[in-house]
């Protein structure tokens, strides 16, 4: 079964914004936001989870450029302190072997340290959920214990996996099983999907068989 995506009409993106009260700072939660405008906005110092903060910037613009992506921001007036990307899965991974377009991947999601620990990580989700195009879309997420920052937040694997539950499942993304060996390597490793109200059953069947390769091999 073959699903290209070069002739894909995907769904408009539709701007969302909210202000969010940090201590007696107010943020500024909006996405998707486009290429040119991330471009003008800085990226704070503590940005470094996966790349320097300016190269993250250019990642993110190139995100913003496709057409299935979709960058949400925390902003402190011109400085972006957090961010979610959506985007097909990378090519590499297992999650692109059957390249769908309604299956997108939450590739990351990354707050800076000052600006932790007072529910931005699900604020940003539920601004980027707000869009009714997101209803058109599977989202998945995959989390490896080894990305994320335990030294950081002094937190245990399990304490961790606990969080990135609550924050995932805040969005409506539920655990969901599979026999990827990357995940299957550590018990704390998971994969978090969210079935948008208007996903077909092909789309599901097609995740199905990414979830379990094993099962449809033979």
């Amino acid at each position: 079964m073959s699903h290209h995506r070069e002739h894909t009409v995907y769904p408009p993106k539709t701007y969302q914004r909210e202000t969010y009260r940090f201590g007696s700072t107010e943020l500024i939660v909006e996405g998707p936001v486009p290429p040119d405008r991330l471009d003008k906005l800085s990226f704070h110092e503590g940005l470094v989870a996966f790349r320097p903060p300016e190269e993250q910037k250019k990642a993110l613009i190139g995100i913003a450029e496709l057409p299935e992506g979709r960058i949400v921001i925390a902003r402190e007036q011109d400085t972006v302190v957090g961010y979610v990307t959506f985007h097909h899965p990378d090519p590499l991974e297992r999650w692109a072997d059957i390249p769908h377009p309604r299956i997108i991947e939450l590739g990351a999601i990354e707050v800076a340290p000052p600006y932790r620990g007072a529910g931005l990580g699900k604020k940003m989700l539920a601004v980027a959920f707000q869009d009714p195009a997101m209803e058109e879309f599977l989202v998945f997420t995959t989390e490896y214990y080894w990305h994320w920052d335990l030294e950081g937040t002094k937190l245990s694997v399990w304490e961790y996996r606990k969080l990135m539950e609550r924050m995932m499942g805040s969005a409506g993304l539920v655990w969901m099983a599979t026999d990827d060996p990357e995940i299957s390597a550590h018990p704390a490793n998971c994969l978090m999907v969210r079935i948008g109200r208007h996903v077909d059953r092909e789309t599901i069947e097609v995740f199905d068989q990414l979830r379990f390769r094993h099962r449809y091999m033979y």
